[in-house]
């Protein structure tokens, strides 16, 4: 065993250990990544998601809030930064944001990575103009701009789950565009994010070669039922899936294009046994802020701890109430069917365990390729 392979193993042992200690007194530890629901407001009607029906009069938090939010003390530790919404480009403030990220780097986001910013790609011209204006400035902070575009299927299926006209020619020209933008920019990383429905089960490997064709990263996974971040369980029977497609499903993520991918293992499994086993640090090192300042713990739990207009991020993430939450996560009904994609990548490397275990069986090499291959580095 080399040196480096052991102090790897001391490292996530360490974590491990830690993360049951605060597990069990539902302490938090400091964030390392962050959701931010910026706006609900969006231009697409899709079948799986009900944001968009969130009354207008509903306001979403002004920009300079959510600026204001980032510069606490709390966020010292930050790796990743997640723009959501909604559709984030509708604002025409965004830049704003990322250009009060810029400054906030500079003192109090000293350890930020990445920040990435979701998007349907239909606004193609705003999309294309905020994101070449940021990365020069990205650069400059040591910072990369993750862009993932929402695409569904190839094709005018993908116009019908988002019930918007020519949705696959916006997408997909904004897709093109941000890939020649990439050529120009280092910096600048592009992917798709597709949810699984019933309707489109037979697009799975049409989106994968789309993406292997641009060289693009995929988040891929069924949809999910919340009253939490989708507020959608008026949809579950519609959007409930056949033994059929749940069989074609784990044949999709069983494929050895997945190697490197620990989500689409862990689905494949979930989808065979019913139950997720996967490690979750919601609460702990990651919580979600919803458009209007409700802070949730988990996206997917509806439970909030309070609003951070109100009272200080800081007192609602230490909060009593919080901790009650935190004690409960991975034990709710929520956790055991969660196919969240992503909210493992931040659990792995503080959770300890399932990452040793994974070394462990890998060998460094392999566990190495495998923790650059998902980004994770920048935990460790």
């Amino acid at each position: 065993m080399t040196k480096k392979t052991s102090q790897l193993i001391i490292q996530l042992l360490k974590n491990g250990l830690r993360f049951q200690y605060l597990k069990h007194a539902g302490k938090p530890g400091r964030p390392q990544a962050v959701s931010l629901e910026i706006t609900h407001d969006c231009i697409a009607r899709c079948i799986m998601c009900n944001i968009w029906k969130i009354p207008g009069t509903v306001p979403n938090l002004p920009m300079p809030q959510w600026i204001e939010l980032l510069s606490s003390e709390l966020f010292a530790d930050i790796r990743e930064l997640d723009i959501t919404g909604g559709e984030p480009f509708i604002r025409d403030d965004l830049y704003d944001l990322f250009g009060g990220i810029c400054e906030l780097k500079k003192k109090n986001l000293k350890s930020l990575k990445a920040v990435a910013v979701t998007t349907n790609g239909l606004l193609t011209d705003r999309v294309l103009s905020t994101v070449e204006k940021t990365l020069p400035a990205f650069q400059k902070q040591g910072l990369d701009l993750v862009v993932v575009c929402a695409l569904d299927a190839v094709g005018e299926l993908h116009d019908r789950i988002r019930n918007y006209k020519n949705a696959w020619l916006k997408a997909s020209k904004t897709i093109e565009e941000l890939v020649l933008l990439r050529n120009k920019h280092p910096n600048l990383i592009v992917g798709l994010k597709m949810t699984i429905l019933p309707l489109n089960i037979d697009e799975l490997c049409k989106i994968s070669e789309f993406a292997d064709a641009r060289e693009l990263f995929t988040i891929i996974s069924p949809c999910i039922i919340t009253e939490g971040r989708y507020l959608n369980p008026d949809r579950a029977a519609d959007l409930s899936f056949s033994p059929e497609d749940v069989d074609q499903m784990i044949e999709f993520f069983s494929n050895d294009q997945f190697r490197w991918s620990f989500h689409a293992e862990s689905l494949a499994d979930f989808l065979k046994s019913g139950t997720m086993k996967k490690p979750c640090s919601c609460g702990f090192n990651y919580f979600f802020v919803r458009s209007n300042g409700e802070m949730l713990l988990c996206p997917l739990i509806k439970e909030s701890v309070g609003n951070i207009t109100t009272t200080s991020v800081s007192d609602l993430f230490f909060s009593d109430q919080a901790a009650e939450i935190r004690k409960k996560i991975g034990k709710l009904p929520q956790c055991h069917e969660c196919t969240e994609p992503g909210l493992e990548r931040y659990s792995l490397p503080y959770e300890g365990f399932h990452y040793l275990k994974l070394l462990l069986k890998l060998g460094r090499a392999e566990f190495v390729q495998l923790n650059q291959h998902m980004g994770l580095d920048k935990y460790m």
